[in-house]
């Protein structure tokens, strides 16, 4: 049997009353790039959290072999490790206190970091080109910056599976680029698993390797980007006037304008 680094089955998350998720299956191989999209609502963020074993979840589910229900918080933050959308930044925590929570998951109980706990966290901070910033206050940073700082705390937990939730939906273009640019370097580097929820369909497009379309919680689409980037399909699910682009770099997604009333 083929071991993925995530696997789920008929996964169902209720929360209100609702299925957020109802009855995803979804299958990723070590070290690829899974780009997640779909309208708002769709259940993306819930799917992320419910991986990370944050939230309660049923249906089969293993992450890096482990199933988020049985195997602890601590353990699972040694295989997986979550990018939130909104970061919660403690006050007056400098860039590498903030790094350091990283390796939380590893320490002893009232115990502090060993010379190898420094070690990955120096190392990370130096891999992001975060040096320059490392006695300054998370807080103060600007948005590209800070993003990066949330990045390396992920990548300090040394997880197999990195898990993205609209990881550059606050950044301009410029930083949007270099933040997945630093993802597709460590993934490579390290073959790390990436699933990435992605609200611009054109980065989805140009950094996943394949793309999970979801709607109102379930699996509508999954396949290579150019196969699930349609303009017919995505005018259906997000009911929006679309042109698709073809190019080297992977599909280019453009919205088309109505003009004189058609």
């Amino acid at each position: 049997m083929t071991e993925f680094a995530v696997h789920c089955q008929d996964l169902r998350v209720v929360l209100g009353g609702n299925n957020v998720v109802d009855g995803i299956g979804l299958d990723v191989a070590e070290g690829e790039w899974v780009a997640v999209v779909g309208p708002n609502g769709a259940g993306k963020t819930t799917l992320m959290h419910a991986l990370a074993g944050l939230i309660p979840s049923a249906g089969q589910l293993t992450v890096s072999g482990r199933n988020p229900r049985d195997a602890g918080r601590k353990a699972m933050s040694q295989v997986v490790a979550l990018m939130p959308q909104r970061p919660v930044v403690p006050e007056g925590a400098t860039v590498t206190e903030l790094v350091a929570l990283g390796r939380t998951p590893y320490l002893r109980r009232f115990g502090t970091e060993t010379a190898a706990d420094r070690m990955v966290i120096n190392n990370v901070i130096q891999r992001l080109d975060l040096t320059e910033f490392a006695d300054r206050r998370a807080t103060e940073l600007s948005g590209g910056e800070l993003q990066r700082v949330v990045l390396a705390r992920a990548l300090a937990q040394e997880p197999k599976v990195l898990l993205l939730d609209e990881p550059t939906s606050a950044l301009d273009i410029g930083h949007q680029q270099q933040v997945l640019d630093l993802v597709e370097a460590m993934r490579l580097s390290d073959n790390i698993t990436v699933i990435a929820a992605m609200h611009d369909l054109t980065l989805a497009g140009q950094y996943g390797s394949r793309i999970v379309l979801l709607d109102r919680g379930r699996v509508v689409a999954d396949g290579p980007p150019a196969d699930v980037l349609r303009s017919d399909l995505l005018g259906e699910i997000y009911g929006a006037r679309v042109e698709v682009l073809d190019r080297p770099s992977g599909p280019v997604v453009v919205p088309i304008r109505e003009k004189d009333g058609r």
